[in-house]
Order: structure tokens, then C-alpha cells, then sequence
């Protein structure tokens, strides 16, 4: 391509950018009245949702968990969650290698789990993904390709389909549930949503979450990575963890 095409091609995407962003402003400024109280009233609804009423989005999760093969397993604390995450190091086995090591988010929850502590009784190496520089971030990456569990929190979960949500955050990276061979998340029973249509009214409509935004990345995850390409057979774990464990702080 010499330069007078060039510049051709890059004014004509430029001037379909420009349209896809009047378009997207037109959109979003169409949205009726009606819609908009629609959403509010969803937001209100969420935000005055009764213990009772999240116990029961719990026990929704829990039942459609089943079909997916995701762990969901309601706990009453910190304390106990991060007994379970313990007891879990100790009883699975690496897919690859005999060397047990975990990845974590550097995230405000997952520091009240005491983990580092925890896994230092059985001497099992943690690490958290914080990075000053890019020798750090390169050293990482290794920690978290060579990780046999990556654990994080989340931003949301849905009950009617038991979808993990999670947000790509500094110091909270989305290989750290992709990469290793099993995943556990750890999130609070407030956390737990009806479903898409709540989660568009959260991100849309409620300030802590429309000012933050979608991030850089926004993932669902619903149960682990499975496929049946191969001869119809389901397989576990090819493009992602074959386990996922999610545990729910109740209180």
C-alpha cells in the first residue's frame, strides 16, 4: 500500500469511527423515560434485597451450579473461607509437575483470608499480582503459568445461571482465573444478583459502578472450561481451568 492509499484508507476509518460513536451517543440518549424508571426500580430493588431473599439467590446458584459442574460452598466467614482454601491446596494434586504452587489477586478480600499464613504452615508458596516494574510483571507471568490454583474474588455472580462476573483491574488479572488448572473465587452473599438484566442496571445506573465503568476487560465465567469437539465426549480443563470453586461468605 503506497501512502496516497493509505491516507485514504485511515481518513475513511476515521470517518467510521466518528459515525460509530454518533451512533453509540444517539443510542444511549434515546433510552425512554419509561426504561430508565424501569431500571431504577430494578437498582432500588436490589439495593433493599432482604438476608431472606439473598439466601434464597444462594440456593438458586447452587442449584443450577450442578448441571455446569461448578463447587459452590456457602461458608460463614473469612476464618472459614480461608480453611477451605487450605484444605483445598492440601487434597488436590498439580495437573502438570509435582510442585504445588498459588497465584492470587492482590484484592482487599482475599487479604483477610490470611493466606499467605495459611499455606506457610504447609509450606506452599503464594503469590500475589503486584508488580513495581517489567522485570516484576515478567516474573509474574511465570508464577502464574506455573500455578496449580489462581484465586480471585469478583465483582458479581448470577444465580439463574451460576456466572461468575469478574473485572480486570492493576493487581486483579484475568489469567490468574484462566490459567491455572483450578480457579476458586471467594465473593460475599451481597455480591449474588438475579441475573443480566440486574447486572445492566448495576453497571448502568448505580454511581459506585457506572463511574468505574466496564474496565478493561469484563468476563463471565459460568462452571470450567469444557468442550465436546472431540468425538462428542465432554473434557474438562482444554482452554481454561477443568475446576472452579466458588465460595460465598454468608455471615
Amino acid at each position: 500500500m503506497d501512502q496516497s492509499n493509505q491516507d485514504t484508507f485511515l481518513k475513511k476509518l476515521k470517518r467510521a469511527l466518528v459515525d460509530v460513536s454518533e451512533n453509540l451517543r444517539n443510542t444511549a440518549s434515546s433510552v425512554t423515560p419509561g426504561e430508565r424508571d424501569d431500571h431504577q426500580t430494578t437498582l432500588e430493588h436490589i439495593q433493599q434485597r432482604a438476608a431472606n431473599d439473598r439466601l434464597a439467590l444462594l440456593e438458586r446458584m447452587i442449584t443450577e451450579s450442578r448441571a455446569i459442574n461448578l463447587e459452590v460452598v456457602p461458608v460463614k466467614d473469612l476464618d472459614a473461607a480461608g480453611e477451605h482454601i487450605q484444605q483445598l491446596v492440601i487434597t488436590k494434586q498439580p495437573e502438570r509437575g509435582a510442585a504445588k504452587q498459588v497465584v492470587a489477586w492482590k484484592h482487599p478480600l482475599l487479604e483477610s483470608l490470611n493466606l499467605e499464613k495459611r499455606l506457610k504452615e504447609i509450606s506452599i508458596p503464594i503469590f500475589f499480582t503486584e508488580f513495581e516494574n517489567h522485570e516484576e510483571k515478567a516474573l509474574l507471568r511465570e508464577k502464574i503459568a506455573s500455578a496449580f490454583i489462581g484465586v480471585t474474588s469478583a465483582d458479581f455472580c448470577l444465580a439463574d445461571s451460576a456466572t461468575i462476573v469478574l473485572k480486570t483491574r492493576p493487581g486483579q488479572a484475568r489469567s490468574v482465573s484462566l490459567a491455572p488448572s483450578i480457579h476458586v473465587a471467594v465473593v460475599l452473599l451481597e455480591q449474588i444478583i438475579a441475573d443480566l438484566n440486574e447486572l445492566y442496571a448495576l453497571l448502568k445506573y448505580d454511581p459506585a459502578h457506572h463511574t468505574e465503568g466496564l474496565t478493561r476487560c469484563m468476563t463471565f465465567i459460568t462452571g470450567p472450561s469444557k468442550t465436546a469437539d472431540i468425538e462428542a465426549m465432554m473434557v474438562y480443563g482444554v482452554h481454561g481451568p477443568r475446576e472452579v470453586h466458588l465460595y460465598v461468605i454468608t455471615g
